[in-house]
């Protein structure tokens, strides 16, 4: 007879939990990169429906007296820590009604969908309606669980990005970039105006040309294409579970950059799932540790390593040998002039 029965009753239940939910990864990925339009209203259905059913695994009844015991039991570190998370992942569930659950997925599932059909004609006022219902759940959320978890409303949902995270200490994180940034890129860009600008490679770029070189950069930082794969989508992202990691991108046929950058940013995400603990990825213990923790891994890829003197070296004969042309514009010191190229923009992912 085992000597942590409680233990192992939760293990064996949160993987289940474990399971449902990269289930629902895949489902997700496949609306953002296959799924025809017509079908929108049948996945928010299908989504709706294991969103609840990962809601009721995650506030089953049992739950509580089995972390109550487990905590009781002779336990390593790890055991000792994925009891924790268990605890934490069940506060935030049992906060929030089924109902509550159910419509707020169907919300973000239209909305989605919305978006990336206006998004190619500049259509906000066709999402603005789906996206007001968006806020609207996720406030309702928000205020159910600040006064169950006697936290501020926007607090009690930072929690569950960033474990731990009060507004109260990151507001002051945003207050001091917002009074050194903007003095500081006017800095940047009149020294930019000064050394001149790089000469930009003419295209077109073949999109076929581009995915092979961002496949064959994916492999230069170490992601396993035996478990992971590339698509297009109309925004990137990293999604998947850690033995079968998808990430997206998109391209242009007049640069070749954003397509790279978007492949560069995403594999970093990748790389941190891809390297979660084998033993422990059904486990809360083996999640992501935070939406802050990951983005600091893909902008490390992306934004320090990917654009480094180093890195532009080793890119800059692979580029020209996939794409030709003119050498000059592939020179390492040229392209180091485009990849640290600094502009304002409206656009989150496209601005410096």
């Amino acid at each position: 007879m085992s000597a942590t029965p409680a233990y192992d009753a939760l293990h064996q239940h949160f993987a289940r939990v474990g399971h449902l939910e990269e289930a629902l990864e895949y489902l997700y990925w496949d609306m953002a990169t296959q799924m025809p339009e017509g079908g929108a209203q049948a996945r928010g259905e299908q989504l709706a429906t294991l969103k609840v059913l990962e809601h009721q695994l995650s506030t089953d009844p049992r739950i509580g007296d089995w972390i109550a015991r487990a905590e009781g039991e002779d336990l390593d570190g790890w055991q000792r820590a994925n009891v924790r998370e268990c605890h934490r992942l069940w506060t935030h569930a049992t906060a929030v009604p089924e109902a509550l659950v159910e419509a707020q997925t169907k919300a973000n599932s239209a909305c989605g969908q919305i978006w990336r059909t206006a998004r190619p004609k500049n259509d906000f006022k066709a999402v603005a309606p789906y996206l007001t219902e968006v806020f609207a759940r996720a406030r309702e959320v928000a205020q159910i669980k600040g006064e169950i978890m006697g936290l501020d409303p926007y607090d009690a949902l930072l929690d569950g990005f960033e474990p731990g995270a009060r507004r109260a200490q990151i507001a002051p994180l945003f207050d001091d970039l917002a009074a050194f940034l903007p003095g500081f890129t006017d800095q940047v860009l009149d020294a930019q105006a000064r050394r001149g600008h790089g000469v930009f490679p003419t295209g077109p770029f073949p999109i076929a040309t581009q995915r092979d070189v961002g496949l064959h950069f994916m492999g230069v930082l170490g992601f396993d294409l035996n478990h992971g794969r590339l698509d297009v989508s109309a925004h990137p992202f990293c999604g998947g579970g850690a033995a079968d990691v998808r990430i997206t991108t998109r391209y242009r046929e007049d640069d070749f950059i954003q397509s790279l950058m978007g492949v560069l940013h995403e594999t970093g995400h990748a790389l941190y799932e891809q390297g979660r603990p084998l033993g422990w990825r059904a486990q809360p213990v083996g999640r992501a540790r935070s939406a802050g923790v990951h983005e600091s891994q893909s902008l490390l890829m992306e934004m320090q390593a990917c654009r480094s003197r180093e890195f532009i070296e080793l890119a800059s004969p692979v580029l020209a040998r996939h794409f030709g042309g003119d050498p000059t514009p592939w020179a390492p010191d040229n392209l180091y002039r485009i990849y640290t190229h600094v502009e304002r923009g409206l656009i989150r992912v496209d601005a410096d």
